[in-house]
């Protein structure tokens, strides 16, 4: 078994990247959900409310996040690496609430205008301490903006199995995972406890329960009833839909395309 793919969402809720490479570290990716829209209150903004998220795609470039309309490619705003004032403040993500550093004016008003409401970007430092569910956490782990844990891993064949079962196949994008991964069978990710991907090993904390996020067409932004509806129909476990497998890293380094994977003692 080797990686496929590797993705990152710079923007939690937004259009993800595909990479040919990637830095893990502890909270996640490199780049990875250390961005987030919230609302006037400081809350998160996900695709589960406001489904048009969807549409509103990131680009990695040398001075920052690019980002666009999908429907419109001409709106579009650059955030810079580089910002040189931020102001720091409270934001609520789940039950966590944590520290970040929202940007100027204007940029805020582009997002408050794509999505027609108002709304703030805020940013996440490294320093940021928001540890992973003391029920999953060995060491303190920490993550990111993320829903729960650092990475996600889905196997390229558990889709394929999904697919078979629906009239219309989907894309990979609707579960936005950080790995993914071919060879080996459906589904053959829920047995593992630990793995090496390249020379980084990972330690799978739990699988990854699915909401009504995965409803959302990523090209429309409008939400249907699958995957979701057959998933249940055959991967409901304690009334959770569980489709992939939350991990965390004990180690820091580089993973690439075509990096094998190996599966290891827990």
């Amino acid at each position: 078994m080797q990686v496929k793919d590797i993705y990152i969402y710079p923007v939690k809720s937004l259009g993800g990247v595909r990479v040919s490479s990637a830095e893990v570290r502890e909270k996640g990716f490199a780049l990875d959900r250390r961005w987030m829209l919230v609302d006037e209150k400081g809350m998160f903004m996900t695709q589960r409310k406001i489904h048009h998220m969807a549409l509103l795609q990131v680009v990695l470039e040398p001075q920052g996040l690019k980002v666009f309309h999908k429907q419109d490619k001409d709106m579009s705003i650059t955030v810079p690496f580089d910002v040189d004032h931020f102001k720091k403040g409270r934001v609520q993500i789940w039950d966590d609430e944590v520290n970040a550093y929202s940007f100027g004016k204007e940029i805020n008003q582009w997002f408050s205008d794509a999505l027609g409401q108002k709304c703030m970007l805020v940013h996440m430092k490294e320093t940021t301490d928001r540890k992973v569910e003391h029920q999953y956490r060995n060491h303190n782990e920490q993550v990111s903006f993320a829903d729960a844990m650092p990475f996600l891993l889905i196997g390229q064949a558990s889709l394929e199995d999904l697919n078979s079962r629906l009239t219309n196949p989907i894309g990979m994008e609707r579960f936005r995972p950080n790995f993914v991964i071919e060879g080996g069978q459906p589904f053959e990710e829920d047995g593992w406890k630990a793995l090496r991907i390249g020379n980084i090993r990972f330690r799978v904390t739990k699988p990854c329960a699915r909401c009504v996020m995965t409803t959302v067409d990523q090209d429309s932004g409008k939400r249907g009833k699958e995957p979701l509806a057959t998933l249940a129909s055959f991967r409901n476990v304690g009334g959770k839909v569980l489709f992939g497998q939350n991990m965390v890293a004990y180690g820091r380094g580089v993973v690439k395309v075509g990096d094998p994977l190996l599966i290891d003692d827990i």
